[in-house]
């Protein structure tokens, strides 16, 4: 198979699981154990096909543009499309193809489900990473944004516009992402190059979903 990062590149993704299904003798790539991404094998445990999910009308036309996508094989063929491993579709054609798969089976996931199977809060933020987590809060998703810090009985500004207004998934879903509500909530206690520091890594958390 010429597509050699792929395995390493679906395994990066949060919330990515990966199996052998011995039946079909296929490795099966899962978001929220749902399958998203697939290395058909044969007999020899060699790749003949990788399955992927797109939406129909763009699944059609790559097909009309590519020979070697075709109909999704074993699969539903309105959805699904299979990937010669050895043929010509460039490899970031086929990265963008595995991320929009991805993406179409976490949708499909309710937005705070989302936000679980990605580990992260409506502002990008690893709750598993703090060290408040589990002893002073128990976490932007199983409060529903109440958090520790947050106003007595009300959640955290953030979340309350993402998530009750706005109905986001989470900021990533914004076009001012970060906002100026997130400069409104700032830890005191951060020194101004920690604060912005902080700001960047919550952004590459959410742009890298």
């Amino acid at each position: 198979m010429r597509y050699e990062w792929m395995d390493e590149y679906l395994l990066q993704k949060r919330g990515v699981t990966k199996d052998l299904q011995e039946t079909w003798n296929w490795i099966r790539y899962h978001v929220g154990g749902k399958m998203f991404a697939a290395i058909c094998l044969n007999r020899q445990n060699q790749p003949y096909y990788i399955n992927l999910k797109l939406e129909p009308m763009e699944g059609d036309f790559l097909r009309s543009q590519y020979e070697d996508i075709i109909p999704g094989y074993y699969s539903d063929k309105q959805h699904w499309n299979s990937v010669k491993p050895d043929g010509k579709v460039p490899d970031d054609l086929l990265r963008d193809l595995l991320d929009k798969s991805y993406g179409l089976v976490l949708a499909g996931f309710s937005k705070k489900r989302q936000r679980e199977i990605l580990g992260l809060t409506a502002c990008g933020t690893e709750c598993s990473t703090c060290g408040f987590y589990g002893n002073l809060c128990k976490g932007c998703n199983e409060c529903s944004g109440k958090v520790f810090h947050a106003e007595s009985g009300k959640p955290c500004p953030i979340y309350a516009c993402c998530v009750n207004k706005h109905r986001y998934a989470a900021c990533k879903d914004c076009k001012s992402l970060p906002c100026g509500i997130w400069r409104e909530t700032r830890d005191p206690n951060l020194k101004d190059a920690e604060f912005e520091e902080s700001i960047a890594v919550r952004v590459s958390n959410l742009k890298g979903v």
